[in-house]
């Protein structure tokens, strides 16, 4: 049977299950993951980025058959194991960077990801790499400064990348 590790969780998946569905709909409406967003469905908005053996990927582009035997973390598998969150997710009740919070599940993934690859970014390295996440809330600086103060405790070992076996 095939398999997805999902936040660190080897998931079988059963019989039936359509290959060609988008992984979005196996984790939000097979597996109940629902932290990860449905916005546009074309993979314009990112609101549905979910790591893919670390890289973010819009989970609405991919399907559950590209995903078998790859290691995806969604924004439920980035805290610990303990429940304490991720240097990103403190960073961001911190700076009070969402208003809806529609968004902010793949914004959240992606910056992991970011901060994963590049410890320390530039605020034109963060904006190139965001950019790929819509926002109508105009909360940009606050996203830079939420990435600066995660990379921070990052750097000071305050705060862990990534959870969920995404690191």
């Amino acid at each position: 049977m095939p398999v997805i590790d999902i936040n660190g969780t080897p998931r079988e998946l059963g019989d039936g299950l359509d290959p060609q569905m988008p992984l979005l709909w196996l984790l939000r409406d097979t597996l109940g993951l629902v932290g990860t967003k449905y916005g546009c469905g074309i993979g314009a908005c990112s609101a549905c980025t979910v790591l893919m053996n670390g890289a973010p990927v819009q989970s609405c582009l991919v399907t559950v058959e590209a995903a078998i035997g790859q290691r995806v973390t969604t924004i439920e598998g980035l805290a610990a194991p303990d429940g304490a969150l991720n240097a990103v997710q403190q960073a961001w009740i911190d700076e009070d960077v969402a208003q809806c919070g529609y968004c902010q599940a793949g914004q959240i993934v992606r910056a992991t990801a970011l901060l994963a690859a590049n410890p320390a970014p530039s605020d034109a390295e963060i904006d190139a790499q965001m950019s790929a996440n819509l926002s109508r809330c105009g909360t940009s600086t606050r996203v830079r400064r939420a990435i600066h103060s995660a990379a921070g405790r990052m750097k000071a070992g305050a705060g862990h990348a990534a959870g969920g076996g995404a690191a």
